[in-house]
């Protein structure tokens, strides 16, 4: 279980990075578009709701993968407490 922890929060980690590059690249200000890249962005980096504040890379990368792990955490207790039934015909 912890594996599967793991492997979530270096996935929130990698989502940040690639938020990054995204915007290293594009230089685009999707919070000013306020559409579909902003909805998306909030989804898979919570912590984009405090976008008024100046944040560095590594806070958002530290929270972001913890916000995963915690998350991780929850589904993989909930994959063990009711494990997946097969349905015989």
């Amino acid at each position: 279980m912890k594996t599967r922890i793991a492997i979530w929060a270096v996935t929130g980690a990698i989502v940040v990075a690639s938020w990054s590059i995204y915007f290293m690249t594009t230089h685009r200000n999707l919070r000013a578009e306020g559409g579909l890249g902003w909805a998306i962005l909030c989804l898979t980096c919570p912590i984009a709701f405090e976008a008024h504040r100046r944040m560095s890379f590594y806070f958002v990368l530290v929270v972001n993968a913890a916000i995963y792990g915690l998350v991780g955490f929850v589904v993989e207790t909930f994959r063990r407490r009711y494990p997946a039934r097969s349905i015989s015909n």
